[in-house]
């Protein structure tokens, strides 16, 4: 069996070095990664567009789109093509939906478990989407098909923000009927939503052209790695019950009592991270920043860690308590 390298265009090999460039760059400049992708995937879908191979048909989707044909031996080399044809799409309506509903969720999600986790979870999830899709299209008719989007990914993204913080708010774009309308909602309910109607559509076998199979595993796939690699923020209280970080409903900001935080804030950085604290307005943001600085402060009285939840804060080496 002779082993098949498919030549690809000049302009699809410039399209790879802007996805992969996009995300060196955020990861040197220490930028969020989901403002990364999103630039990276427009870019992207200018250039899909601008250059054509066969007549209609875009070079960059004809090179970079991943085929169920390529996990044979015979078109291994072609295997590559599970991460670029996680930044192409296949028209305006697909990259705006994909786009809107990845910035919603993305940049919560980023902001809770950092720019290393939601990459690999990103990148991990949209593979598993196409690889879910494959084993479904092994058949002559469908196996040389192209699959394009990072609708599988967006799905991984939001399946590990459903199991790590499900309880977390953020604004989405929900179907009702033909249309659709911004709501703010608890990330659990938005994933139901939204599994519920994957779900549906598969069982009826509606044919749209969408590859639901890629979103039910990113989906699936988002939970596991996040089961993995996040877990669920817990905490002891001072009566050794186990909370969930999830599981009860932030402090307002009027009720922080930041002059007892301030005599904690013994560094520069510890300083700083307060600061961030009291200036933001986003209640999940803020309860990073205080989860972070938290991680930091120690014991004023035996410099060991300090325990905190809903207002309190103690330290189980030496019995120091205070409230907040």
């Amino acid at each position: 069996m002779d082993i098949v390298v498919l030549e690809i265009e000049p302009v699809s090999i410039i399209a790879i070095c802007i996805m992969i460039g996009a995300l060196v760059l955020a990861f040197v400049k220490k930028w969020m990664m989901t403002y990364a992708l999103m630039v990276a995937n427009f870019i992207v879908f200018i250039l899909t567009f601008t250059f054509f191979k066969f007549g209609d048909v875009s070079a960059i989707i004809w090179d970079l789109g991943f085929r169920p044909l390529y996990l044979s031996i015979e078109y291994f080399p072609q295997i590559y093509t599970l991460f670029t044809s996680m930044f192409v799409h296949g028209g305006f309506a697909h990259i705006i939906g994909n786009m809107i509903i990845f910035f919603f969720m993305g940049i919560a999600f980023e902001q809770r478990i950092g720019a290393k986790k939601f990459l690999a979870i990103y990148l991990i999830t949209g593979v598993c989407g196409a690889l879910t899709h494959s084993l479904m299209n092994l058949g002559p008719e469908t196996r040389g098909i192209s699959l394009i989007g990072a609708s599988g990914a967006i799905f991984g993204i939001m399946g590990a923000f459903a199991f790590s913080y499900p309880r977390d708010e953020v604004v989405m774009p929900i179907p009702l009927g033909i249309i659709m309308v911004l709501r703010k909602i608890k990330v659990i309910y938005a994933v139901i939503l939204f599994a519920a109607l994957e779900t549906v559509i598969v069982f009826l076998d509606i044919q749209d052209n969408t590859a639901h199979f890629a979103h039910l595993g990113g989906l699936i796939s988002g939970f596991i790695l996040a089961a993995i690699l996040i877990g669920r923020k817990k905490t002891h209280t001072e009566k050794g019950q186990t909370i969930y970080y999830d599981s009860y409903k932030p402090m307002a900001p009027s009720k922080i009592d930041y002059t007892k935080l301030n005599k904690l804030a013994g560094t520069p950085e510890l300083k700083e991270m307060l600061n961030r604290v009291k200036n933001e307005t986003v209640p999940q943001v803020r309860d990073v920043w205080l989860e972070h600085f938290f991680e930091k402060a120690i014991c004023p009285k035996c410099k060991n860690p300090l325990n905190h939840f809903d207002g309190k804060i103690w330290c189980e080496n030496c019995g120091f308590r205070s409230n907040y």
